[in-house]
């Protein structure tokens, strides 16, 4: 048993990656399935899709692979994050659609909760802000939405769980109701101090304990696959969110190294090691990761839109029909044009946490076209990362102020990373395994498994494929950097 499939269920498609012993990819299985939007700032999943793209991602790259489940030694599995299901314990059917971390249902809420006075205490236990994006407004929105959901939750015969715990009881036919502590880090009721549910927060948003999985290390045993579903049982023993998937999958295992993914959003993660360090520009503390009982921790910063950028150019605008047809229309750009795209679809992210925001474009002149939209398009996103890493900075200090290791979709794209190291000022590293998402998770499985090496040996075998470094005179960076700050002020004010 020498491979580990490592499951990447994102906000967009699901993916599978089999990994061999070396931590080489050995094949993969991709499927996309589609986005519900309800109504405005609405974003939904069909439970159903994120199951049956995951079951068969999971199959095809076995086939593929020519690999069988006698050869698998572990299972990993890293998520959107915040993404809420509740479902029936006995049947294990969703009671509505999945509720995605973009959406923006329980603004109000979340303001109504501001307004009397609960924000610095969740703040202080939880390391998050009160915003639709954390999964415990949207527990509560369920529970008070949908017919019979509170009293059958109060009955105990409903489940919570983040897209981890859900695929979890899914693989094992409901035997095991459970998380990692990086998922519960982002619900807005786990006390990340403290490592355990917060029942303050829960009797104020009306949640019954009862609802909620145990919560687990990174590495852990979290249960055995049904046998029908692969030809055998396969041990599950590692689960970590995303972004924490991704600063595994970097070596970011010393307290100030940093890294920035670039999904459908992007976050910036920073190791802050074993002190949860309080945010003063609205960054959110998290969990990074939890080995052997013993947490460290990082300041994130979230932007809600940054590949999403480019899907909007493809479905919305349908100015483009592949996501890298983006770089050569920037690079055509007119360079007298100033183009500003401030990309506030579901609201502005940190440090901002604006969910009434909606983007907006500035500096349109006749001669505006797709290219100049390309452009601001992907320009967007580094002035978003700068706008992270300046808050990072300010919170963590000069130990901040070093490189950035990227990955993701959007880091193919030279242009764009180019442009992120010229509008941060510093160097951009591209790593040569760019799926560090799924390599997360397969690494922490492997670990749990025995098949893998301790982090100190792990973190030798990261290898760059690319270091951007910054050519922008400073004062051009300046100058745009003012540019964009100016287009979010007028954003916000609308």
């Amino acid at each position: 048993m020498t491979y580990i499939l490592a499951i990447d269920q994102g906000t967009t498609s699901s993916r599978s990656i089999l990994f061999d012993g070396q931590l080489r990819v050995v094949a993969t299985a991709q499927e996309e399935f589609p986005q519900h939007y309800p109504a405005s700032g609405w974003v939904e999943h069909d439970p159903s899709d994120l199951w049956s793209s995951v079951a068969g991602t999971a199959r095809a790259v076995m086939e593929k692979a020519g690999v069988s489940a006698t050869d698998i030694a572990a299972i990993g599995i890293t998520n959107q994050r915040e993404t809420t299901l509740i479902w029936d314990r006995k049947t294990g059917e969703p009671i509505h659609n999945a509720i995605v971390w973009q959406d923006r249902r329980t603004a109000d809420t979340c303001a109504a909760l501001k307004a009397a006075g609960h924000e610095p205490m969740i703040t202080a236990r939880t390391g998050l802000l009160l915003d639709p994006y954390f999964s415990g407004t949207k527990i509560k929105w369920l529970l008070d939405n949908v017919d019979g959901a509170r009293e059958r939750a109060v009955r105990g015969e409903l489940a919570f769980g983040t897209v981890d715990t859900f695929l979890i009881w899914k693989l094992t036919g409901g035997r095991v109701h459970a998380t990692d502590a990086t998922n519960a880090a982002r619900t807005l009721i786990y006390n990340i101090a403290k490592g355990e549910w917060d029942t303050d927060i829960c009797q104020l948003l009306d949640i019954p304990m009862s609802l909620l999985p145990e919560v687990k290390d990174c590495a852990a045993d979290f249960g055995c696959t049904r046998a029908d579903l692969f030809g055998r049982e396969i041990p599950i023993l590692g689960v970590a969110g995303d972004q924490q998937a991704a600063t595994i999958g970097q070596a970011c295992f010393k307290p100030g190294m940093m890294k920035s993914t670039y999904g459908t959003g992007c976050f910036a993660l920073l190791n802050t090691g074993a002190d949860m360090v309080p945010s003063k520009n609205r960054l959110l503390t998290t969990i990074a990761y939890r080995l052997n009982g013993q947490t460290t921790y990082a300041l994130e910063g979230s932007i809600f839109i940054a590949g999403a950028v480019v899907q909007w150019l493809r479905d919305g605008l349908k100015i483009i029909r592949e996501a890298k047809e983006t770089q050569p229309l920037a690079e055509g750009a007119d360079p007298s044009q100033d183009v500003v795209l401030v990309p506030a679809f579901t609201g502005l992210g940190a440090p901002y946490w604006r969910p009434d925001c909606r983007g907006a474009v500035y500096g349109l002149t006749r001669n505006s076209g797709p290219a100049e939209l390309a452009k601001a398009a992907l320009e967007s996103v580094g002035y978003q990362t700068r706008d992270l890493l300046e808050a990072m900075r300010s919170d963590w200090g000069a130990a901040a102020d070093g490189v950035l290791r990227v990955d993701g979709g959007m880091t193919a794209s030279d242009w764009a990373m180019q442009f992120l190291s010229d509008i941060l000022g510093a160097p951009v590293d591209r790593p040569v395994v760019t799926e560090t998402t799924a390599l997360g998770a397969a690494y922490l499985a492997g670990l749990q498994a025995g098949l893998y090496p301790p982090r100190e040996e792990f973190q030798k075998s990261w290898a760059l494929e690319r270091r951007f470094t910054p050519l922008m005179l400073p004062a051009t960076r300046d100058a745009k950097y003012a540019r964009w700050g100016r287009a979010v002020t007028a954003t916000m004010a609308v």
